[in-house]
């Protein structure tokens, strides 16, 4: 493989440009600004138990933990898409650690650091490095919880406290489903090893009051404080979402309905650059064999084929649900190439070269303030407007404007209540396809002065002087 040191440089340009990002780039609508807005007012409010949706609407879909991570990010460093990603990152960079760690104990350094560059530069795991949502701490659990597993299983008493603390971790980021990612190929793998007396090397009493100290605690205090959140966070959210086609239930928006078996397609996409590389891998392979003494390889493949076993049947499915296999998948794919005799070093430099290069063109483009059409995002529309005024938006919600305005801007359910309102000074986002029912009852009294890819914003025209 490359030398440890271009893998090192090639780590830390990673993480430049993921810095860069994390201050250019705005927060996009739907999930990031909504899960920044929820942690936004987590702060706001002193409510630390309850995430909120809404002002006085609980937020039931996910456990808190990525919500605190990035409440206190903002907490220390005020309300800005970087406090509010900076969380999420130190998860990312969490898991590349213990990778690292993890790889080192079972393979060479050189081969661990360069499975940790494929990870970090696999295209997903970079997007959501710091993206503000469930899906790095879950990952975050899933590979402390799986490195922790193994580690323990060869008698090493740390590793295998930090198997339970994976899965505290995974509980409070995104709950049970954590566990079944986890404990899934675990099983799966100890079936096919035995030595089950080897599980006595865990320390399970110890390991199951940890869980239980650090987990339940949280979820007492969430279904006293808003009873009904463990009826529809276990059932809802972990049954009928994946098994109910367009889930009708969602309190929080739509069922993402796909064809069953959606998740590998999704797999190839997340892990570009490095899925091309998948066909030349078996085809060098082809002769060789995958001689596995120790389980190893088997291990690695349960562990990145999980999240595709679990969610091949399931309805509502999303490109982040492979995150947690990529660890796993990147790590074998190095000890693997490495198998084959080949230094790997051009695929190595090409890859992480074709990340570098498209990511730096994003952060460009949102520097020059060139994304109004093309992210999904309100944050350059609100800079437009001048901060002493009143905002609304007409019949719609946006989370990254709330984001944006902190909360302030006003949501008008009808053009009668917005008439009401409007003031000579203030401001209304109106939806570009509401455009001619708008201008069709506010006619010349409002003028449009900003637009971006999904809305207009209006200023009311003050009247002439003199008129009635």
């Amino acid at each position: 493989m490359t030398k440890s040191r271009a893998i090192l440089w090639g780590l830390i340009l990673l993480l430049v440009v993921r810095l860069l990002a994390m201050i250019w780039v705005p927060l996009t609508d739907p999930t990031e600004a909504r899960y920044a807005e929820i942690a936004r007012k987590m702060v706001e409010t002193g409510n630390w138990i309850t995430p909120q949706f809404d002002y006085g609407v609980p937020f039931w879909a996910k456990p808190p933990l990525h919500t605190w991570l990035s409440a206190s990010g903002i907490a220390a460093f005020g309300a800005t898409p970087f406090a509010a990603r900076l969380g999420i990152l130190l998860s990312a960079i969490a898991t590349l650690v213990i990778l690292w760690r993890w790889a080192c104990t079972v393979t060479d350094r050189r081969t661990a650091a360069a499975a940790t560059l494929v990870a970090a530069s696999s295209g997903l795991f970079f997007v959501a490095a710091a993206f503000v949502q469930t899906d790095m701490v879950l990952t975050l659990g899933v590979t402390a919880c799986m490195a922790g597993f193994y580690g323990g299983l060869q008698g090493n008493r740390r590793w295998g406290w930090l198997f339970f603390l994976g899965l505290a971790i995974g509980l409070l980021a995104k709950g049970p489903v954590a566990t079944v990612l986890s404990l899934m190929p675990i099983t799966v793998w100890m079936i096919w090893r035995g030595g089950w007396k080897d599980l006595g090397r865990l320390p399970w009493i110890g390991g199951v009051a940890l869980v239980a100290v650090l987990v339940l605690p949280w979820y007492m205090a969430a279904e006293i404080e808003t009873p009904g959140f463990l009826h529809y966070f276990i059932i809802g959210e972990h049954i009928q979402r994946f098994l109910q086609p367009g889930w009708s239930g969602d309190l929080y928006g739509a069922g993402r309905a796909h064809p069953k078996g959606t998740i590998w397609l999704f797999w190839i996409a997340a892990t570009l650059p490095w899925s091309p590389l998948l066909p030349v891998l078996i085809w060098r392979l082809r002769k060789q064999g995958m001689p596995d003494g120790g389980g190893l390889h088997l291990y690695l493949l349960l562990f990145a084929l999980a999240p595709l076993a679990l969610f091949t049947p399931a309805a509502n499915v999303l490109l982040a649900y492979v995150l947690p296999g990529l660890p796993a998948a990147a790590l074998l794919g190095v000890i693997l190439w490495v198998r084959t005799g080949s230094t790997g070093a051009g695929w190595l430099k090409l890859g992480v070269a074709e990340v570098l290069v498209a990511s730096i063109g994003i952060v460009v483009v949102s520097m020059l303030g060139l994304d109004r059409s093309a992210l999904p995002s309100e944050a350059r529309l609100i800079g437009t407007f001048p901060d002493s005024g009143r905002l609304a938006i007409l019949d719609s919600r946006s989370f990254s404007a709330e984001f944006y305005t902190q909360g302030k801007i006003a949501r008008m359910k009808t053009p009668a209540a917005l008439a009401e309102w409007l003031s000579p000074g203030d401001g209304v986002l109106v939806l570009k396809r509401d455009y001619d029912a708008f201008v069709a009852q506010f006619g010349e009294a409002v003028k449009p002065i900003a637009e971006n890819r999904k809305y207009l914003l209006f200023i009311p025209i003050p009247a002439p002087q003199g008129s009635n």
